[in-house]
């Protein structure tokens, strides 16, 4: 006998707070670069001088998500050098991971970088699960397919071992994804960005099935599709990884690198480059294509504790505040301005609000 879905299980109108989107609840507009490369990161040894140089950058929107599995390999290609002590360079989502993990390695760690969390790119990421976004291309995505997998099981693993701690570093959310009440029109703005490789198959086993729900079960009027997912409250979580380095003897030190013969300079013989879209100016590494992403910061609203998207809007409830972003638009791949522009988070946040103005109350 076949189990019944679980539309058919909850017969319950979901019970869903709505969020407050309001411009002037808006505490800030940020945005970053998303560091893409078409084969996909680059986790590869390189010899500069008598240096060692381990890179691990290249994650385009999936940094935080790969973060684990990625710095595992890199932090393995850097102990086959034999050193005790690493240098890493970048104190973002992977410079961090390589650092923590060379350290429960038994290594000795210092890290570089011009910048500290809050003020890294990293620390701007929506904050979701997304261990396929904008990863590779179509193109390289067979070859890439294996390694891929291999760092996402490692990664989620690993976040799987943080849920429950203080302050909710890492947390099981809901979504809704809003679907279409009208048959799609063929739109007229044409994708400027690459097919990106899909790699989500190989790893379904990992996440609950998403579920369509029929109007009437949900408050809003019409269709949805619930998922569940992983969410980092990243100013939390990396408060925590920033701590749990210091506390286990790891040092940092503030300062910029503009050419890599600065790096040979260093005490470290062996060290790991997690500079993110940086390695492209450092390294001349012309295969890293910025992709430009801006998100809004709403006000927290602790009550409001699902995730929302349309085809066009983005809404994801960190602890630290409501994060509403605007999905599917163009002119962002190759495109490194960082200018925010807060009339498009406006017009987001009022597009949110339209959506909740629509939902029914309980």
């Amino acid at each position: 006998m076949v189990p019944p879905t679980v539309a058919q299980l909850d017969t319950s109108v979901a019970e869903l707070v709505p969020v407050r989107a309001q411009v002037d609840r808006i505490t800030g507009v940020y945005v970053c670069t998303r560091p893409f490369r078409a084969a996909g990161p680059r986790i590869e040894l390189e010899k500069l001088g008598r240096k060692a140089i381990v890179h691990n950058y290249g994650h385009g929107g999936s940094g935080w998500s790969l973060s684990w599995g990625s710095s595992a390999l890199a932090v393995d290609m850097a102990r086959a050098t034999g050193v005790r002590e690493l240098g890493v360079i970048g104190c973002g989502a992977l410079g961090l991971t390589s650092a923590l993990l060379a350290q429960r390695a038994g290594m000795s760690v210092r890290i570089y970088a011009k910048a500290l969390p809050p003020d890294v790119f990293s620390m701007r990421a929506s904050g979701l699960w997304t261990p396929h976004s904008r990863i590779c291309d179509a193109q390289h995505a067979a070859d890439f397919g294996d390694r891929w997998e291999t760092m996402a099981r490692t990664s989620y693993a690993m976040y799987q071992s943080m849920l429950g701690l203080p302050g909710d570093p890492i947390e099981w959310i809901d979504g809704y994804h809003l679907l279409d009440a009208a048959p799609a029109q063929p739109s007229e703005a044409v994708s400027d960005e690459p097919d990106y490789g899909d790699l989500s198959d190989r790893i379904s086993d990992l996440a609950p099935n998403s579920v369509t729900l029929p109007v009437g079960s949900t408050p809003f009027q019409q269709p949805v599709r619930r998922f569940s997912i992983m969410m980092f409250n990243i100013t939390s979580y990396a408060r925590m990884l920033m701590s749990d380095f210091l506390l286990a003897g790891g040092k940092i030190v503030v300062r910029e690198f503009t050419h890599p013969r600065q790096l040979l300079a260093l005490p470290e013989r062996t060290l790991i480059n997690a500079t993110g879209y940086g390695a492209r100016a450092l390294f001349s590494d012309e295969s890293i294509i910025p992709i430009r992403g801006q998100t809004a910061r709403l006000i927290p609203q602790p009550d409001v504790n699902y995730a929302l998207n349309t085809s066009h809007l983005s809404m994801v409830p960190r602890r630290d505040g409501l994060l509403v972003q605007v999905i599917g638009d163009t002119g962002n791949f190759n495109n490194s301005d960082l200018t925010p522009d807060r009339a498009a988070s406006e017009a987001a946040v009022r597009q949110l609000a339209d959506i909740m103005a629509t939902m029914r109350r309980t």
